[in-house]
């Protein structure tokens, strides 16, 4: 596996996972989050993982529209977002594939395919997203 890494984000259980008002503006949290991502493609995560890598960002709901930015590719899922990381997870068979979510029936699903998995602590603790 030599190709750029694919870190794929479970925008909504991510964003979910820090009780600091969110829910009263879905798509700016899912923001916020994406603009903290955006230094991973270059930076990496340190002492977790290398640069570059891709970064995926998997949006639902009334987060739907939130756009990707430079470094951070936004997917926004037509249904499940759920589904929509395994989709991404399925179409990269041979690259390594990091997805963060606490999501246990996606943990699940993803590793069956191959993928890592991290919780969201994993990506909040991280130098380059704090």
């Amino acid at each position: 596996m030599t190709e750029t890494p694919l870190l794929i984000i479970d925008g909504a259980n991510v964003v979910g996972s820090r009780p600091n008002g969110w829910w009263r503006d879905r798509a700016g949290a899912a923001a916020r989050l994406r603009d903290s991502l955006a230094p991973v493609a270059t930076v990496g995560l340190p002492a977790r993982l290398p640069a570059p890598v891709e970064v995926v960002l998997v949006v639902e709901g009334a987060a739907r529209n939130v756009p990707g930015t430079d470094g951070v590719r936004v997917v926004s899922a037509a249904g499940s977002g759920d589904d929509t990381v395994v989709d991404l997870v399925r179409a990269a068979p041979q690259r390594r594939r990091l997805v963060v979510t606490a999501d246990r029936e996606l943990r699940a699903r993803v590793t069956a395919l191959g993928a890592e998995v991290y919780g969201p602590r994993w990506l909040h603790d991280a130098p380059a997203t704090s």
